[in-house]
């Protein structure tokens, strides 16, 4: 499970001394523990108390989907330094997010972005940019973890513009 791997990967690089990788690992499992206590509390409100600690444990997809968020913060903060001239933070959002890219799957080129999103709007037949979120509701399964959405978007936005 990828949970198990990033707990592992976490102790491995506090014995190897590696500060970045170290502080990182442990946000990101801080997180996972915050996303299962959230689930925790959906589960009780929902009535479902048997076996709460098991049912509330996050599969590879939803650790994914936070250690995603993780990724898309990063990239954020790149951008956000880096247009306020303060290169240093950037370098070190950098790091971070390299450290983060080892548990994601492999991305999707622009290319195969591209040759996805025409499929889906063939599929959805779509004619103007007032359709793009059937396009998307096809689509964003298919790129889920794989692609950056915001690429996506752009993606589909010029398909349906032209």
């Amino acid at each position: 499970m990828l949970k198990d791997k990033i707990k592992a990967d976490f102790k491995e690089a506090f014995k190897a001394k590696e500060p970045v990788r170290l502080s990182v690992l442990k946000m990101v499992n801080s997180e996972i523990g915050n996303a299962e206590i959230n689930k925790r509390g959906k589960l009780i409100k929902e009535g479902k108390s048997e076996n709460i600690e098991a049912a509330s444990a996050l599969n590879d997809e939803e650790v994914l989907q936070v250690v995603s968020r993780e990724v898309k913060k990063r990239k954020d903060s790149i951008e956000a330094f880096e247009k306020a001239g303060r290169a240093e933070l950037a370098e070190k959002e950098k790091a971070e997010l390299a450290a983060l890219m080892a548990y994601m799957p492999e991305q999707l080129s622009e290319v195969a972005i591209r040759d996805l999103a025409k499929k889906a709007v063939e599929q959805a037949n779509a004619k103007g940019e007032k359709e793009i979120g059937k396009v998307m509701a096809i689509l964003a399964p298919q790129v889920k973890g794989k692609a950056d959405g915001a690429l996506v978007n752009k993606i589909v936005r010029e398909l349906l513009c032209e």
